[in-house]
């Protein structure tokens, strides 16, 4: 199990990307099993916040397992791909606090992004590397302009260049930078948890309802992109 599902406090759900020797890159089973954590958690009445984290002092998560997708040439379907982000593929109205550290790439990116909070440990390190493999990352380039703008994000998607904790708060792309990611994350969903879960869930919704729209609107522009780009390959 790549994909771990923990009550650690009362009404948090802490749920860790567990694949520390591969810097806790995404095969297509650990995709499926992040979907059905989601949907769990969604569905789990004591869940009221929730963590997401990578094990290991070096990564987050290093993004889809290029290996696999080498060897068989297949990567998982839009469909799969947008149930594994949270909010993405189905509705998650629990609020997603991202705790980063270490290699956060490309699929670790997009995790992140989709989540409603981002706290990074100052070794944090950014990078967006599909156009540098002929892949993309899809759901994240709707979804970022409206994080940070559309100048910074055609930069760091089309660049693919490097960057680290400092330079993505000040571009908004993470709430704080701090010294142990994890704990600021288990404090803040601790506070998340403790309001009230209908209002907090609303709220949510309310405020993410243009963006959700948007996503809809173009899943099958993203389905699209993605099979033209592996046809390029």
């Amino acid at each position: 199990m790549t994909v771990e599902y923990q009550h650690v406090g009362e009404g948090i759900l802490v749920v860790s990307l567990n694949r520390p020797e591969r810097l806790n890159a995404l095969d297509s089973q650990a995709k499926h099993e992040l979907a059905d954590a989601w949907q769990r958690a969604q569905d789990d009445r004591a869940v009221r916040a929730i963590v997401l984290r990578g094990t290991g002092e070096r990564a987050f998560c290093a993004g889809s397992d290029l290996k696999e997708i080498r060897e068989t040439g297949e990567t998982v379907s839009s469909q799969v791909l947008a149930r594994a982000l949270p909010g993405v593929g189905h509705e998650l109205s629990k609020p997603v606090i991202a705790a980063l550290h270490g290699h956060t790439l490309g699929l670790g990116i997009s995790l992140a992004i989709h989540c409603d909070f981002r706290i990074a440990r100052h070794d944090t390190r950014f990078h967006f590397p599909e156009v540098q493999h002929g892949m993309l990352s899809g759901f994240s380039a709707i979804t970022l302009p409206s994080l940070i703008g559309e100048t910074a994000a055609l930069d760091i998607m089309l660049s693919a260049r490097r960057f680290e904790a400092r330079e993505a708060l000040a571009m908004g792309l993470v709430n704080e930078v701090v010294d142990d990611a994890y704990a600021r994350a288990l404090e803040l969903a601790a506070q998340l948890a403790a309001h009230s879960a209908k209002a907090v869930e609303w709220t949510k919704r309310l405020l993410l309802a243009e963006r959700n729209s948007r996503l809809q609107r173009h899943l099958a522009l993203v389905d699209q992109a993605r099979k033209d780009v592996m046809l390029d390959r």
